[in-house]
């Protein structure tokens, strides 16, 4: 895969290869401003917690992993019944293999994606997956915050502001998955749900157990 790079933010080198660029363009046009920004801020703030981890990454894979990765909250998978982490995943391993990247590239990439909700599992696999994780929860939940040094924060802040992001990162996911409450089963958007949606009752492991059609 093309290696070339250009600057960007706290040093962090920007992939510039023609799937990266594309990768940049659709997800430009096809998303909100408010998902292109974080997902970028993702990319850069998961290579930089690769730098303090001393983890080695692809950082195209990571660049496009992190791109793709909120693209399943759009509104034309509202109805898709799957959850957007798969959608979002599925969506890249379609561009990835219209460009021809091999597969062992386009599982990493998709695994990185659908893993990025699930709390516990990525920081165990390949960098690719852990990074685009720990970009997701450091701008999003602020985990390993201090791990990097004001300087840092807002270089990558400075080229990708987020004015009032708490507030329109919920509303986001809340319109992502309203269409598709049962997908929150057993993880984190059922939180989310459950502030802003009213009626909204999230499914209970216990009782699905207790409940089953199982005799005992």
């Amino acid at each position: 895969m093309t290696k070339d790079e250009t600057p960007g933010p706290a040093g962090v080198r920007v992939p510039d290869s023609a799937l990266a660029r594309a990768a940049t363009e659709l997800v430009r046009d096809s998303t909100s401003d408010l998902v292109y920004h974080h997902s970028r801020r993702v990319y850069f703030f998961g290579s930089l917690q690769g730098r303090n981890r001393d983890l080695s990454c692809d950082p195209e894979l990571l660049y496009i992993a992190a791109m793709f990765h909120d693209l399943g909250l759009n509104e034309p998978f509202h109805d898709s019944g799957r959850r957007f982490e798969v959608d979002s995943a599925d969506e890249a391993r379609r561009f990835l293999q219209a460009h021809g990247v091999p597969e062992d590239s386009v599982r990493r990439v998709w695994t990185a994606i659908a893993l990025h909700t699930t709390p516990g599992i990525p920081a165990f696999m390949e960098p690719e997956v852990a990074l685009v994780t720990a970009g997701v929860e450091y701008d999003v939940l602020g985990i390993g915050y201090h791990d990097l040094d004001e300087a840092e924060r807002a270089a990558v802040v400075a080229l990708h502001p987020r004015p009032d992001f708490k507030r329109r990162i919920l509303g986001a996911f809340t319109d992502g998955v309203r269409p598709k409450p049962g997908t929150t089963f057993g993880n984190v958007k059922a939180d989310v749900l459950a502030h802003y949606v009213p009626g909204f009752e999230r499914g209970d492991f216990v009782r699905t157990i207790l409940d089953s059609p199982w005799p005992e």
